[in-house]
Formats: C-alpha cells, sequence, structure tokens
C-alpha cells in the first residue's frame, strides 16, 4: 500500500467551455484529461472520478492504470472528492484536471517535499505565493474530506487546518488551469 494517492476530480461539465469538454481538448494530440493522468500515475496510485455517462473521458484513460471512480454529475466537487477518497487510509493529492502545464516532476517534487515532512498539509503555490494546486492533506483529513457537500472542493478543510498548510513555490503551473475557450486560446497561443 502507497503512503499516498492521488485523486484528480474530472467529473465536472466544463459548463464555462459553451458546449466543448475541456479535459477533451488536444495537446500534442493526447486529451488533457489523459496528459494529466499519464503524469499522475508515474508518481502514485491514481483514482480518476468521472461523471455517471462520461464515456468520453472513460475511453481517453483506457490505457492508463488508474482507478476510475464515478459519481452523479449533478452532486458537485464535493463528491467527486468524497468518491474519490473513500476507503483510503493514505495521504492524498488532489490533483485539479485541467492543469495543461504540471509535470510528473512537479508531482514526483512535491510528493518527495511532502514525505520528507515539508509540511502536514502541503500545497503548490506561484512564485508570488499565490495558492494554488496540487494540493497534499495527510491521512487525517480524511474524515473531513469526508463531510465535504455541495460544489465546492477542499477549500473548508485548507481553511480549518490554515496553521498546518505549507506553501511552496512550484511556479506559475500550480495556478494555471483552462475553464475557458478564451484561456485554451490563450494558453495556446503561448505555447
Amino acid at each position: 500500500m502507497s503512503d499516498l494517492t492521488i485523486v484528480i476530480p474530472a467529473a465536472g461539465r466544463s459548463s464555462r467551455m459553451r458546449g466543448t469538454d475541456k479535459l477533451m481538448q488536444e495537446i500534442d494530440g493526447v486529451p488533457l484529461l489523459a496528459r494529466v493522468v499519464a503524469r499522475a500515475v508515474q508518481v502514485a496510485p491514481t483514482r480518476v472520478v468521472l461523471a455517471d455517462g462520461q464515456t468520453g473521458r472513460a475511453a481517453a484513460l483506457a490505457d492508463h492504470a488508474a482507478e476510475i471512480i464515478t459519481v452523479d454529475a449533478g452532486q458537485g466537487m464535493a463528491a467527486s472528492l468524497v468518491a474519490g477518497t473513500r476507503g483510503l487510509n493514505s495521504a492524498v493529492m488532489i490533483l485539479l484536471a485541467d492543469m495543461p502545464d504540471i509535470t510528473a516532476q512537479d508531482l514526483a517534487t512535491l510528493a518527495a517535499l511532502w514525505r520528507a515532512g515539508a509540511g502536514p498539509i502541503l500545497r503548490a503555490a506561484d512564485r508570488d505565493g499565490c495558492p494554488g494546486h496540487p494540493v497534499i492533506l495527510p491521512a487525517d483529513a480524511l474524515p473531513q474530506i469526508a463531510r465535504l457537500t455541495g460544489d465546492r472542493g477542499a477549500g473548508d478543510v485548507l481553511k480549518a487546518r490554515a496553521k498546518d498548510v505549507v506553501l511552496y513555490p512550484l511556479g506559475p503551473q500550480a495556478c494555471l488551469d483552462l475553464d475557458t475557450p478564451e484561456a485554451w486560446a490563450a494558453w495556446r497561443k503561448g505555447t
């Protein structure tokens, strides 16, 4: 059993993309979701939470050694985190699925720092200290995650345990997520 599991909440509906699925946008011929999962599985056991009926996303992950967990799409982000962490007794790295510039090395660096005792909760940040993702929560935070509800992530857990949070200046990739067609266009223009 691993001391760390990566959980990727990917059940969202991409509503801000106005009809296209942001996680199926291709980068170098690979859907973003598959790109992120391929990097995660290099570092730790990985669980991906999809909504019932997201067959395209599931098919994109067919060749990856990640556990797929499904939830009701209408339950919100909290349901994804609750389902993704259910039954675990390890620490959890929460990795958002729409972060194209996070590398396997970034994930490995955060995992190594956390294992070396960098902090009970380790959160990636940009170079200016703006908190982003991924976030590593210890196993003793799992009961708090299990009580989350609604369309919110683990922000309440981080607030309740603010004194335990250590920011690591990963770089701009920690705060870059692509939620809109405009964000995608700007990112593609800059790459």
